[in-house]
């Protein structure tokens, strides 16, 4: 029997998953959560085969619960479930330890594969989100290159620094103006202009140029 738990913060999201998977003879919904905390908590107590686990969700979000769940439930493997809008976020959470990524309008019997073949380790990327990530994998040397010698000379201000020190741990926007108070659009505007002085406008490649310029 495969065991899995639902994240979601949409009730209607959680409740249909779980119907879908309980039809079926071999999995069990163990638990389901409404943010990546309570994944993380539930996932403790119940030990899952597999998390399936939404990104957007308050308290904690979806990569910030993939990489805490990789440190405290490393048997416990975790797809992550987006919207195509969200793949900037797919380096960040591959590299946090999912197993794959899930788009919501999927098939159910193209989910249930999915989960079933996540459950024994197969990397799950719909050809969509892996066109993208391939892409991005094959930008130029050359241009990282050129971002990396302009680094000593960008200046950051104050707001920004606080701004690209949740973008580094995968907050989205909604987060950090939660956390900064600030409105979603200002900051948008802001991580426009942070985009400018690196010389990109991909969320992806920013992060991982700011981890790697230790720019916080």
């Amino acid at each position: 029997m495969l065991r899995v738990l639902i994240a979601d913060d949409q009730a209607l999201m959680r409740d249909g998953l779980q119907t879908i998977l309980q039809l079926e003879d071999d999995i069990e919904v163990i638990a389901t959560a409404e943010n990546g905390e309570e994944a993380c908590r539930l996932a403790a107590a119940h030990d899952p085969d597999l998390v399936l686990m939404d990104i957007r969700m308050p308290v904690m979000n979806g990569i910030e619960a993939v990489k805490k769940l990789r440190a405290e439930s490393p048997r416990t493997k975790v797809l992550v479930l987006t919207t195509f809008d969200e793949d900037e976020y797919i380096i960040e959470a591959l590299a946090g330890g999912a197993v794959g990524f899930l788009l919501k309008d999927i098939p159910t019997d193209k989910l249930l594969q999915a989960i079933r073949d996540a459950a024994r380790g197969e990397l799950m990327l719909p050809s969509p989100i892996a066109a993208k990530l391939a892409a991005r994998l094959a930008a130029p040397a050359s241009a990282a290159a050129r971002t990396r010698n302009r680094a000593a000379d960008l200046k950051f201000t104050n707001r920004e620094m606080s701004i690209i020190a949740l973008m580094v741990e995968g907050r989205t926007n909604r987060d950090i103006a939660q956390q900064l108070f600030m409105s979603e659009g200002t900051v948008k505007n802001y991580i426009s202009a942070i985009y400018d002085k690196i010389g990109t406008n991909d969320r992806t490649q920013a992060v991982i140029w700011l981890k790697e310029m230790a720019v916080v």
